[in-house]
């Protein structure tokens, strides 16, 4: 049965133009998304009709949201906010949560129902396990919670560390000095750093102790006390490594651990992020949240590229 027919006001003509895109490319693609459904505009009156109409006036009232709110629509948000909509999400809820304004005025936003989900999470809890494939934000979003809790004043110092054994690699076969040896495991946690504060920023946290970089093995017999700690990769820690890094949360501290339990490069395969959520899945102030190939913010093609490889059944 068709829907009736449906009119859209937009308040005001001066949004017209971020919702139609220059030359109309945010409709034409809009009516690609939704091809059994007729959009004709008229002023500031988007008129519907088809089997999707009502789909579609959710995606216009969505997007006077965004546009409201001073979001910019290209066409990868746009195309984000019509996989939500289709999946009854609310994207203005998702994409106008600010977690944290980083350096250049940039403001660091989720880019998905799941990102928003896993922030939520950190917020609210002691320790949080994000898991997800490749590109969905595990350890940049981690990054921005860690830099607003700085700022707020809820911790004092941020801890970066990552298990420095991956692909068959040891410290020992690594030239030059420990950071030397290091760098290349924690390069992308730097990189996430460098984004929310800036080179000279992350030099200055870093200088006055602020900012820690590490690998795994100097958290051993420590306490971390009013810090937030990120471990990184925590799919390539061992089971013992895993239970000495949590056992190192000291008083006003919080610990986000990520991983992605299909790149697994332990050599003797005993992950320490494996079957860890029946064991303190249970523990009040302990969360789990798993990201899937729907949260993925790089490029498209990863996104797809991650889709052909679930479907297909292929890990690592």
């Amino acid at each position: 049965m068709s829907e009736p027919p449906i009119t859209i006001r937009i308040p005001g003509n001066h949004l017209m133009g971020a919702l139609l895109g220059e030359h109309d490319r945010h409709l034409r693609r809009v009516e690609a998304a939704f091809p059994d459904t007729e959009v004709t505009v008229r002023g500031n009156e988007v008129h519907l009709s088809g089997p999707d109409a009502s789909v579609v006036q959710t995606l216009f009232e969505e997007l006077v949201v965004l546009a409201e709110n001073g979001q910019r629509l290209d066409d990868r948000s746009l195309d984000r906010t019509i996989d939500m909509v289709r999946q009854d999400e609310r994207p203005s809820s998702v994409l106008t949560h600010e977690i944290l304004k980083a350096d250049k005025g940039k403001i660091i936003r989720p880019k998905s129902s799941g990102q928003k989900a896993y922030v939520e999470a950190i917020d609210g809890n002691v320790v949080t396990f994000g898991i997800g494939p490749a590109g969905t934000g595990k350890s940049w979003l981690a990054v921005a919670m860690a830099c607003a809790a700085l700022q707020a004043g809820a911790v004092e110092r941020i801890i970066l560390t990552r298990p420095a054994v991956e692909a068959g690699e040891r410290l020992g076969f690594l030239p030059g000095d420990l950071m030397a040896k290091v760098d290349p495991y924690l390069r992308p946690l730097y990189d996430a750093l460098h984004d929310m504060v800036g080179a000279d920023g992350v030099e200055r946290l870093m200088e006055r102790g602020v900012v820690e970089v590490a690998p795994l093995a100097f958290m051993r017999g420590r306490t971390l006390n009013s810090s937030f700690i990120i471990l990184d990769e925590a799919q390539n820690t061992t089971p013992e490594q895993m239970k000495m890094f949590l056992t190192r949360i000291g008083f006003g501290s919080k610990a986000v651990v990520t991983g992605d339990v299909t790149q697994v490069d332990v050599q003797t395969g005993r992950s320490g992020l494996l079957g860890l959520e029946p064991i303190l899945g249970g523990i009040d102030g302990i969360s789990f949240v798993r990201l899937s190939a729907r949260d993925v913010v790089r490029h498209r093609i990863v996104q797809d590229i991650v889709d052909a490889y679930e479907k297909a059944g292929v890990d690592g």
